[in-house]
């Protein structure tokens, strides 16, 4: 759904850089109250009584050797935020994730594959066991091979591709006995390894635990958890798109059976849109032939019924605005605000990883459209990009990267005046100086092929203090929380994209004030807490697990 301005100027409006306001935010509507009529109210994480065992391939820390000195750094991203959260308020949580690092190696055979414990709160360290509020991990060590095929063969780039709809068909993928064996030795094998260590956490709680799994590295664990456990209870949330039955016919017939038994070896299967629900169940009924049933978004396995269900996840807003508001930010604030204001100049942003996914190219694309049909806008308008170099062992990923920086460097040959190129190109990780563009810019660009969520549309509108109007890809799980509350662009038509740019740039003050304000209050009352609360609400419904 797109949101039509109430008229269109001709110009960009004369809204004068100053002063920026404070950071807001308004009461929820009653209407936009209503995204969960069918959902339990949300169960407390201190009502548990059962021992939990959350598996994700990232560790909420990783461990470094620096000059000698070994330091643990915090895991970033959204999972790790509400996940971290989880276990700070529960008695018994052990995280199970992947020794990513050599120190992490090196951590995990000190103490010979067992938990260590960790503080969260400053800077992470591992403690004593008996640390009031210490975090629980237990880091696997894998094979480097098996590694290397589950990872940088099956999980990336294939399953990736498959499931953001990223191959050329005409061209790939080509599978033949490398691929095979990568399958078979690698994400097999490694997915073994680590239900291997969840059971074993299970067995060491007596047989009785709730089980997290996360995304799509691990879809095979929870049938060889729950064949070792039958009184586990199990959930796999799926964080990246999962699409329709056609895109898993990619994959040959024994491997994508394969996978889909594998996560039907849940109670629950969670994802972020109903579309990825329902595209879940279709998959169930259209290649393994099972029964479903779309009104109650369940399907049936021999006596056991496996529930489908979507929760989005979100961001915490507070730590958020808290960042907002550090030092670090405030000065990389000032140094944008006065660029901006010497060049009387509008800010459009975007945030990614340069994964083709995100449609980097075809932003730039259009950001090139639309100053060939808005001459005007010529030197009036800044594109700041931050992008983090991805994957770049991966020749798709390599070449993406390569493609970027050509079309970058051909539009800024074009419309740079007066030594100022209107597109600012940082390759690097900065989330301070992200965070002090997301504050001030104008236009939040995020035109993703596809997206699981897309936690930046939810950053950018928690924090601006200049109403920044989201253009948004309608493929993003995020649309379907804030499309309402947007300008929607379809992520392959250019013209439109630009022209979408335009209605951003252009819109009224008042109605960006609307929009931006009911996007945030959106966001403020379905934060990562809600997202976990809801979670715990359907499997207590949903299995029985605290009666």
């Amino acid at each position: 759904m797109t949101a039509i301005a109430d008229d269109d100027p001709a110009t960009v409006p004369d809204e004068p850089r100053t002063a920026v306001p404070d950071v807001h935010h308004t009461a929820v509507s009653d209407v936009q109250n209503e995204e969960r009529p069918a959902q339990r109210n949300p169960v407390d994480p201190g009502e548990l009584d059962v021992p939990v065992i959350v598996l994700s391939h990232r560790a909420p820390v990783a461990f470094r050797d620096e000059g000698g000195r070994r330091r643990a750094r915090r895991g970033a991203g959204g999972l790790v935020t509400a996940l971290v959260g989880l276990a700070g308020q529960l008695h018994d949580t052990v995280w199970v994730c992947a020794a990513s690092t050599e120190e992490d190696v090196a951590v995990a055979r000190e103490h010979k594959g067992s938990a260590i414990y960790v503080t969260m709160t400053g800077e992470p360290k591992l403690v004593d066991p008996e640390t009031t509020g210490a975090l629980q991990i237990r880091l696997v060590e894998v094979d480097r091979a098996a590694h290397e095929d589950f990872y940088g063969v099956i999980s990336n780039p294939m399953l990736w591709f498959v499931q953001h709809g990223l191959y050329d068909l005409a061209h790939s993928p080509n599978f033949g006995q490398r691929e095979r064996d990568a399958f078979e030795h690698g994400y097999v094998s490694v997915n073994e390894t680590f239900a291997d260590a969840v059971s074993h956490e299970v067995e060491e709680r007596g047989g009785r635990a709730l089980v997290m799994l996360h995304d799509y590295h691990f879809y095979l664990v929870a049938d060889l958890v729950r064949q070792r456990c039958p009184d586990v209870v199990l959930s796999h949330f799926v964080h990246i798109p999962w699409p329709g039955p056609d895109a898993w016919r990619i994959l040959p017939p024994d491997m994508r059976e394969r996978l889909l038994f594998g996560l039907l070896g849940n109670d629950v299967v969670a994802f972020h849109t109903e579309r990825f629900a329902r595209n879940f169940l279709l998959c169930a009924q259209e290649l393994l032939g099972l029964s479903i049933n779309l009104d109650k978004m369940t399907v049936q396995i021999g006596k056991r019924t496996v529930t489908a269900r979507t929760y989005p996840i979100s961001i915490d807003v507070d730590a958020l605005v808290e960042t907002a508001g550090s030092k670090a930010v405030r000065n990389r604030l000032d140094d944008l605000e006065q660029w901006l204001v010497a060049a009387d100049a509008r800010l459009i942003v975007r945030v990614d990883r340069t994964d083709p996914s995100k449609n980097i190219v075809r932003g730039f694309l259009a950001f090139e459209k639309l100053l060939d049909d808005h001459p005007e806008l010529v030197g009036k308008i800044r594109f700041l990009a931050f992008l983090q170099p991805s994957r770049l062992d991966v020749p798709e990923y390599a070449e993406y990267i390569g493609q970027i920086g050509s079309v970058v460097a051909r539009v800024n040959a074009r419309y740079t005046r007066h030594g100022e190129a209107p597109i600012d190109l940082r390759l690097h990780e900065d989330f301070p100086t992200a965070v002090a563009a997301y504050a001030i810019c104008d236009v939040v660009l995020v035109n993703s092929i596809a997206d699981g969520m897309n936690l930046v549309a939810k950053e950018a509108v928690s924090v601006s203090r200049r109403d920044a109007v989201l253009a948004l890809s309608e493929n993003t799980g995020a649309h379907e929380e804030l499309g309402a509350f947007a300008v929607t662009l379809y992520p392959f038509d250019i013209q439109q994209q630009a022209d979408g740019l335009y209605e951003a740039l252009t819109m009224p003050a008042i109605r960006r004030r609307e929009l931006r304000q009911a996007a945030a209050d959106i966001v403020r009352a379905n934060d990562v807490g809600k997202w976990l609360a809801f979670q715990l609400a359907d499997l207590t419904e949903i299995t029985g697990l605290w009666s």
